[in-house]
């Protein structure tokens, strides 16, 4: 009987399955995402997003912490399924359905060497390069999905060092979400969440007064579970 269905589904369909990696970062004040040169045919060593084809005995959400490890070295990042993508023709070559995950990295902890492997580099989400297929509606959509969670769940300090001044913490709201943010209303909804240790320390990179360096406290967010920016 198993024999059977198996013959019957290779008989209905081939369709391939892959997962494609939306990495975004903080830097230099700009909301980025991470690029790489495609390292095989069609459409080689045109800028792509980091994926790769799940294996048949493996998990969609396991393939794409592999594919995130094997590029960039990294591990334990916040990641979160995104949307499924499967028109027909998405793929020129053959039939293929890819789901997305988004990933919020720190920029200084990406591996050198593996940037220079795969020829990885960092552009601004307002200034993509041609990309393959429909690259360009995967990270679109994921930067939709960012900016309605950053709203929501403290998701936005993935992309901040873990000590950080309120200014940077604003300006890093003010990129996601394309707008500019009101400095007393930003800071009042902060503090009133009760989220952030203020530290004995400041950040006088730049100015001389200097600011006063902040660290969020998980223990109190996942005790109170209540987040709304």
């Amino acid at each position: 009987m198993t024999r059977h269905l198996n013959r019957t589904y290779t008989e209905i369909q081939q369709i391939t399955l892959a997962v494609d990696c939306i990495i975004f970062g903080f830097n230099n004040k700009k909301l980025e995402v991470l690029l790489i040169h495609r390292g095989f045919e069609p459409e080689k060593d045109r800028w792509s997003l980091m994926g790769g084809f799940v294996g048949n005995e493996e998990d969609l959400d396991k393939a794409a912490y592999r594919v995130l490890k094997e590029l960039s070295g990294l591990e334990d990042l916040y990641m979160e399924q995104v949307r499924t993508f499967g028109k027909s023709d998405r793929d020129p070559y053959e039939r293929v359905v890819s789901t997305t995950y988004s990933a919020l990295i720190l920029k200084e902890n990406y591996d050198a060497g593996l940037v220079e492997k795969y020829r990885a580099r960092w552009f601004p989400v307002d200034a993509l390069p041609n990309l393959i297929f429909d690259h360009e509606e995967m990270i679109a959509s994921a930067l939709r999905r960012l900016r309605r969670r950053v709203r929501t769940a403290p998701v936005g300090f993935n992309l901040l060092p873990k000590k950080f001044t309120l200014p940077q913490l604003q300006r890093l709201y003010e990129v996601v979400l394309n707008e500019e943010i009101d400095k007393r209303n930003f800071r009042k909804k902060i503090m009133m969440m009760d989220f952030l240790i203020k530290l004995d320390e400041k950040d006088k990179s730049e100015s001389k007064k200097g600011a006063f360096l902040y660290q969020f406290n998980r223990v109190k967010y996942e005790h109170a579970k209540s987040f709304s920016l």
